[in-house]
């Protein structure tokens, strides 16, 4: 990391964690006291300030509004069991930002800002990382064009902030999950490994129709046929099929996710055979009906590691494996809590102390 940046902050009057019940921590609703901005104009990130979390001034004219220019990014930091806090793989979320901005025509962000900019939010929020098991500091890196202009053009403005919200576990029950063949998330040469917001926008009204058919989320499929398999709603899909790790191959339609890349080395390093290769609807389907499928799951920063228990597919639901009984899942998810929490060694160096 470069010199200490110059930050400026601002403490808020009043904290908010004496009113907030840490036991009752719905996703992504209860912030913490403090956020942190940076200005992009003229060529340079500028105004790098900590300060109290609530709404920002702007114009309703605004490029992010109109055409859409924001990413954003989804990471964890974790109490470890002495008490010191870590942020789990910053510096993949920080490429993966970056190359996000590249596609949607935008700067990118430094380095030091993106790293120091957490770690000044995360030292003045400290009290604010959970200490219960299965509990986090989720953090929500984004950045949106502020350009007050209404002329079809990547903007000369931008806003990056960074966004903290106390969280427990994501899921509480494994997924009933449909294969969806009508609707699509990303399309080839599109932004679909992205983190941009119009991907989460177009996927809302079908992940609600399939709700109303009493599904929890989706399995995406590709845009031209429908044969292949690539996400499961906002996170990557991992399958267990003869005792391999299978899970799609990261192509420019499906998200290279952080925890989904974490699975894949933990898998490695335990003797697991690992394929990332196209996986159709008829194998996993096949692969449920004549037992060579014993598992499959969710991989994100919010789901971690969330079982798949029933798969519907053309008006049929199927039933997987008890997820009690699957041991493939439950041991990679085991070491990967044991290592962000602290409680195995970290190897990999994935833990960034803050």
């Amino acid at each position: 990391m470069n010199e200490t940046l110059d930050i400026t902050v601002t403490k808020t009057e009043q904290t908010r964690l004496t009113v907030t019940d840490f036991s009752q921590l719905p996703f992504g609703k209860v912030f913490s006291d403090h956020m942190f901005i940076a200005e992009y104009e003229n060529g340079e990130w500028t105004n790098l300030q900590v300060l109290p979390y609530g709404p920002i001034l702007m114009s309703p004219a605004i490029s992010a509004l109109h055409y859409g220019q924001a990413i954003f990014e989804g990471m964890k930091a974790y109490r470890l069991a002495d008490g010191k806090v870590s942020v789990f793989r910053a510096e993949k979320n920080f490429e993966r930002f970056n190359k996000s901005a590249t596609r949607m025509a935008m700067p990118s962000i430094p380095e030091d800002i993106f790293m120091q900019g957490i770690a000044a939010l995360i030292e003045i929020d400290n009290k604010w990382v959970p200490n219960q098991d299965g509990y986090s500091l989720y953090i929500r890196p984004v950045m949106f064009a502020t350009d007050p202009y209404l002329g079809v053009k990547a903007s000369d403005k931008y806003t990056f902030a960074l966004l903290t919200t106390p969280t427990g576990p994501y899921y509480s029950k494994a997924l009933k999950v449909k294969i969806e063949t009508e609707y699509t998330r990303a399309d080839e040469g599109g932004v679909g490994y992205a983190k941009t917001a119009g991907n989460y926008a177009r996927s809302l009204y079908p992940f609600a129709e399939a709700q109303k058919e009493g599904f929890d989320q989706l399995i995406w499929t590709d845009a031209v046929s429908h044969e292949f398999i690539e996400e499961a709603g906002t996170a990557n899909l991992i399958f267990v099929i003869d005792g391999k790790l299978v899970t799609p191959s990261v192509r420019s339609t499906v998200l290279d996710g952080v925890t989904r890349d974490t699975i894949i080395k933990l898998a490695k390093k335990a003797g697991i055979e690992v394929e990332e290769r196209r996986v159709s609807v008829k194998e996993v389907i096949e692969g449920i009906e004549n037992g060579r499928l014993t598992d499959a799951f969710a991989a994100g920063t919010a789901a971690t590691v969330t079982p798949i228990g029933e798969i519907g597919y053309q008006g049929q639901v199927y039933k997987l494996t008890d997820p009690s009984t699957r041991t493939v899942s439950a041991g990679i998810a085991k070491t990967l809590n044991d290592i962000r929490y602290g409680l195995a060694p970290d190897e990999f160096g994935w833990n960034w102390i803050v």
